[in-house]
């Protein structure tokens, strides 16, 4: 599916507000609430005053007042693996001067991309509890600070639907819950009990529903007990499950979104899984796929529906940030897109699509040193000043660009 690759400057898509006009005779004022987007223009709304006498003061009507509408359109981001190695969190640390951690370096590059979005989706690689550390690779516990800035930078939709979930047991998994618990977003793909794992999680926004659901491949050989009662995650291998899931999402809410971990781990080709499962989670009722767990990115492409509509599939995200010492695993994308629903009909379609290329930056003295300056930049500013001080060896523009040749020339946008 390699492809070549230009650069892209993608277009913004415009959100119409409503206009309206009073004091001329007979006159018409089209309600222009997205016209357009696709949608059947809306009717006429006719003001009528006399003509020829001023009114009696029992012939006085007030003005109507405008009725808000729905717009009908929102914009959506979603962001690949927040890998939180100990590198990160040492120098958090330190930036909070030893007494608290400031991860607010980390992620200063990338912030703006989360700018005016109504939906923004991260997949927490680890789980974010206090209660067990910090700890790094192979158990990953992570600092609750991380969970309190990805929420202030504006991520309003956890997923934790990943391999390292179960890293401490059903506790560590119920400590990770119960942190997200405290916070104002939709957390998904990690539950309770069965009974929170049937229990679909919806937000609404300009009129439009969406549903949440996460399923990963594995989760490293840890597992829960089957009762279901002290913890409950949902496997891609259970497919009655899943199909059974996805399809009363879609009963429920205009879109289903789909978290999968899924992939083969620093490889940018699609594995079987990933090849299997994306077309069925369409074929049930999935609108859009957000794809995790490689480590690298993968491809990207619209899905045919069942009804003549289009699904979305972000096949690997790659990380959001981490300090894994590897080729293309620094290389990620943000996917950004406009999702529009037509009034009419119902139907739901994806306008301005981006794959929007980041990089995952650090610096070291030597192996076993401290590593410093642990950030995530987007390609656009990674200077050539930048690859040469990035502690991977090897590391150049190249590398970059072999792992973009996999995200198709009309997604790609370097901005």
């Amino acid at each position: 599916m390699l492809k070549n690759r230009s650069k892209l400057t993608a277009l913004i898509c415009a959100v119409f507000m409503t206009s309206s006009a009073a004091g001329c005779a007979s006159l018409g004022v089209r309600d222009t609430d997205n016209l357009d987007n696709g949608k059947d223009e809306a009717p006429l709304i006719v003001i009528e005053e006399p003509e020829d006498s001023e009114p009696t003061p029992d012939e006085v009507k007030p003005e109507p007042v405008p009725v808000e509408q729905p717009s009908y359109m929102c914009s959506l981001l979603c962001a690949g693996d927040n890998l939180i190695h100990d590198n990160i969190y040492n120098e958090a640390l330190k930036m909070g001067g030893g007494t608290h951690y400031d991860f607010t370096y980390a992620y200063k590059n990338v912030e703006h991309y989360l700018d005016n979005t109504d939906i923004a989706i991260l997949n927490q690689e680890t789980l974010v509890t206090d209660a067990y550390g910090p700890q790094s690779y192979p158990l990953f516990a992570t600092p609750t600070a991380v969970g309190d800035k990805v929420v202030d930078m504006g991520f309003n939709v956890i997923s934790m639907s990943n391999n390292h979930v179960l890293d401490f047991g059903a506790d560590g998994l119920k400590s990770s819950l119960d942190y997200w618990d405290t916070k104002n977003v939709i957390h998904y793909g990690a539950y309770r009990d069965t009974n929170d794992s049937e229990k679909l999680r919806i937000m609404e926004i300009n009129g439009i529903k969406f549903a949440f659901l996460g399923y990963m491949e594995h989760t490293n050989g840890f597992f829960l007990d089957e009762s279901g009662t002290n913890g409950k995650v949902v496997y891609l291998s259970d497919e009655e499950t899943v199909k059974r899931q996805v399809q009363e999402a879609d009963r429920q809410a205009d879109v289903v979104v789909v978290s999968c971990h899924f992939g083969t781990e620093i490889e940018n080709e699609l594995n079987v899984v990933q090849m299997d499962m994306a077309p069925k989670l369409v074929e049930w009722g999935a609108d859009l796929i957000i794809g995790t767990q490689a480590h690298t990115i993968s491809t990207c492409e619209y899905i045919d529906k069942p009804d003549g509509s289009k699904a979305f599939c972000y096949y690997g995200l790659g990380n959001f940030i981490s300090t894994m010492y590897d080729l293309k695993s620094p290389v990620g994308i943000i996917g950004k897109l406009n999702v529009v629903k037509d009034p009419a009909s119902g139907k739901i379609s994806f306008e301005n699509v981006k794959a929007i290329p980041i990089i995952s930056h650090f610096e070291a003295d030597s192996y076993d040193s401290d590593w410093y300056n642990c950030t995530v930049y987007p390609y656009k500013d990674y200077t050539d000043d930048l690859f040469a001080r990035n502690y991977i060896e090897g590391f150049d523009r190249q590398c970059v660009e072999n792992c973009l040749n996999y995200i198709p020339d009309e997604f790609l946008s370097i901005e």
